[in-house]
């Protein structure tokens, strides 16, 4: 339950105006509401994400914090440490709709996610007074097993490892074919295919993906990642990620490897810059326009750029909203989100852009026969020195280049 206190009361609906995030604590609170470090008008911002952003918090108020650039964890525990009784996070300036994010494992604090419309509200009755809220949450955690399943090509280098993954499971209440049957269906296509190129061109290790538990945290890949040895992490040249590939009102996006964008929610490893060339020059090549999206760490790509390994993917959009120009290069319909059923049980077989996804799958079978043959625009020769000399994957400066072999 959510609802405004004062000024004025307010009751708002479930799954309209807010959801409580996964792993959200239980109780019920009512206190002030305390923006923290709100960004300027239309800005993204990194609310939240500094423990200094709650310095001088009133202890057993509420917080009040926008949705941006690092985990919705980090600012949750962030504000628990603060002395919150409770955490608000708001939807970004453009954003419409509800996502329901997880904090990846249970939390004690009560945590809801709303609107950019209603976190406008709020920010607004801020201004005059501190409004105040009551939030009420019953949690209750049930484990349950969940696996990956991973397939390695018979030839190929087993010292340079291109890891290509995709999630197999949906949020409680979507039926999941976007997100994520389309990635899915793209990888196993190239995985049934990519013993034609025969021996002489797959000349890395490719490992085929499939994750489990992606919706509840990254759970799968994380797992995976942690119980590589050094020796083995070593060993993985790179990652391509692959969720979501035909948004209805979607985009041809390309993770932006090189931080070109400044909007990344994290540094992208060096190489994933080449990736992202990669797919480019290949779009390029067919005359088909590709935006760059966030290389948040949202997706399964999170744990390996964690790890320092290098990155990239496709990606044709979620809850977000089409810009103008997108719509101008792409179709559809702009201030709309890409993917009106996201996580939603209308996620269904007529959910899909056949065209985008048949482009996308294009482009997801042309990197995987690339890496295959070489990684050598993504890792170089600076990252196996950097492993013979024991400094760790993230110290090497290799950021890729023009060249392939």
């Amino acid at each position: 339950m959510l609802t405004r206190v004062s000024p004025g009361e307010a009751a708002y609906q479930h799954g309209t105006d807010y959801a409580v995030i996964e792993h959200s604590g239980s109780g019920d609170v009512t206190a002030g509401v305390t923006p923290v470090d709100v960004p300027a008008d239309g800005g993204v911002g990194d609310a939240g994400c500094q423990a200094e952003d709650f310095a001088g918090f009133p202890r057993g108020n509420i917080a009040l914090v926008q949705r941006g650039t690092c985990n919705f964890v980090v600012k949750a525990d962030h504000a628990r440490a603060a002395g919150a009784s409770a955490v608000v996070i708001y939807n970004r300036p453009g954003q419409g709709g509800l996502v329901r994010p997880s904090l990846e494992a249970p939390r004690t604090l009560p945590a809801v996610f709303v609107t950019r419309e209603v976190g406008a509200d709020l920010l607004d009755a801020a201004r005059e007074e501190t409004p105040r809220l009551r939030i009420r949450t019953d949690s209750r955690y049930v484990r349950h097993r969940s696996s990956n399943i991973i397939a390695d090509t018979r030839w190929g280098r087993p010292d340079r490892v291109v890891v290509v993954g995709a999630h197999l499971d949906s949020v409680p209440g979507g039926a999941g074919v976007n997100d994520n049957g389309t990635g899915v269906a793209a990888v196993l296509a190239v995985a049934q295919k990519i013993h034609k190129l025969g021996s002489k061109q797959i000349r890395n290790r490719v490992r085929f993906a499939f994750w489990g538990a992606e919706e509840e945290g990254l759970r799968g890949s994380r797992a995976y990642v942690k119980s590589l040895p050094a020796a083995q992490r070593s060993k993985i040249a790179l990652n391509l990620n692959f969720d979501m590939l035909g948004s209805v009102n979607g985009v041809r996006g390309v993770y932006d490897g090189d931080g070109s964008t400044g909007s990344n929610g994290a540094k992208p490893p060096p190489g994933s810059g080449a990736i992202e060339k990669t797919f480019r020059d290949y779009y390029a090549r067919r005359r088909l326009p590709l935006v760059e999206t966030e290389f948040s760490g949202r997706s399964d790509y999170g744990p390996f750029i964690e790890a320092g390994i290098p990155a990239g993917g496709l990606f044709s959009g979620a809850e977000m909203k089409k810009t103008p120009e997108e719509a101008k290069l792409f179709g559809g319909r702009a201030g709309e989100p890409y993917d009106p059923c996201y996580h939603q049980g209308c996620d269904t077989i007529g959910n899909v852009h056949w065209k985008l996804l048949d482009t996308h799958v294009d482009g997801v079978a042309f990197a995987v026969q690339r890496f295959a043959g070489s990684t050598l625009p993504v890792n170089g020769e600076v990252r196996g020195r950097a492993r013979s000399l024991g400094t760790g994957p993230g110290s090497f400066a290799w950021v890729g280049d023009r060249r392939a072999r």
